[in-house]
């Protein structure tokens, strides 16, 4: 079916994406994978090709649309061209809507003319070592001290770890345990007690660079609190719909992309003569996943709209991420077993696409998270 969610200004910023790609990133990722991280260039190049910051205001150098349209783009090209480590899509969806949304005109002003020019890298850290999808359990502290907090903890698994400039911090501003007294500080880098630990090697995604970060009584100005004290959390769901929307959006790129290259591979590949499409069962498993692959499409483009309008539920959400991110890892084992020996080669991209994707289930939310935002709608 032909897709009706995208406009001529859509595809003309595909075509914008592409050639970035083609001339920025491609030629680099190899190196970057072996390195562990990306050169700090390529968010410069980013910010000059105008894909930073595309719902940040025109005054402060960003795209000036909420049109999610654009990142969708963004995230489909990313993903069909297999490559990982520049995470302009946590950059733009994830973070951004936390400094647009709840920064003061005094914060727009230092920090997003560097957000949206690739000066200045972002990450979040949630994540603590005993605490993942259960924010409640979050013990990282922020002590008031009058014009000041005292920032103490540890963050893993935290996307950017390395090259951020500025860290969204997730900490606990009150003594009282679960979700009530979060609050989210902003951790500039050069920050004195403010340390980042390994860049941590992953089965895939290998040019992202993934760390541990600790706090050892950072001295956090009050003026870098974003939004109010103690209301981090429901900051935090506010915007959880949008990044598991990103998430999935990604996926179903990610496992329409692993069709197409294993429909070209069984048509080109021969076993007992004759090409493997001709054998029955290839053909069936061709089209169940060409089926899952249609109706996820059609699901994930619906909730792109519903954003759009304002309208996305966090269930929707959640079902969006759950749905596509598991057809995602069927997909990649699947079409890896079509290719037989090649699949398990790492220069074949089917590769690479099945140690990569392979996070899409557990980040942003686990799939058995979701599952239980889901069924507490239905069920209470």
């Amino acid at each position: 079916m032909q897709r009706e969610i995208y406009a001529e200004e859509h595809e003309a910023f595909r075509e914008t994406v592409r050639a970035f790609l083609a001339k920025e990133v491609l030629p680099h990722h190899e190196r970057w994978e072996r390195a562990g991280i990306v050169d700090r260039d390529a968010w410069l190049a980013a910010g000059r090709h105008g894909l930073l910051g595309l719902a940040v205001p025109a005054e402060f150098g960003g795209g000036g649309t909420a049109d999610f349209r654009f990142p969708a783009v963004l995230a489909e090209e990313f993903t069909r061209a297999g490559v990982s480590g520049l995470a302009i899509g946590l950059h733009n969806d994830i973070i951004g809507p936390y400094l647009t949304s709840l920064a003061t005109e005094e914060q727009k002003r230092r920090w997003l003319p560097g957000f949206c020019s690739g000066e200045s890298v972002t990450a979040i850290a949630m994540t603590e070592p005993g605490a993942g999808s259960d924010l409640q359990g979050i013990r990282t502290t922020a002590v008031d001290r009058g014009d000041h907090y005292l920032l103490s903890g540890t963050k893993t698994f935290i996307s950017n770890g390395i090259i951020s400039d500025l860290v969204v911090v997730v900490a606990r501003t009150t003594p009282e345990g679960g979700a009530r007294g979060l609050s989210l500080l902003v951790v500039e880098r050069g920050m004195p007690g403010f340390e980042r630990g390994r860049n941590l090697d992953k089965i895939g995604q290998k040019s992202q660079d993934t760390a541990e970060l600790f706090f050892d009584e950072v001295r956090v100005p009050k003026e870098n609190l974003l939004g109010e004290e103690n209301q981090g959390f429901v900051y935090l769901m506010q915007n959880l719909a949008q990044e598991r929307l990103a998430i999935a959006v990604s996926a179903i790129a990610g496992a329409e992309h692993l069709l197409e290259l294993t429909t070209r591979y069984v048509k080109q590949r021969t076993a007992f003569g004759k090409p493997l499409a001709r054998l029955q069962h290839v053909r069936f498993e061709i089209a169940e996943l060409a089926t899952e692959c249609a109706v996820t499409r059609t699901f994930v483009d619906r909730c792109i709209t519903e954003h759009n309008r304002g309208a996305l539920t966090p269930v929707d959400a959640s079902m969006a991420k759950w749905w596509a991110t598991e057809l995602q890892k069927r997909t990649a084992d699947r079409c890896l077993q079509l290719h037989g020996g090649y699949g398990y080669m790492s220069e074949y991209p089917v590769a690479r696409a099945f140690t990569d994707g392979r996070i899409q289930t557990i980040y942003g939310g686990t799939t058995e998270i979701m599952k239980e935002i889901i069924g507490r709608s239905l069920l209470g």
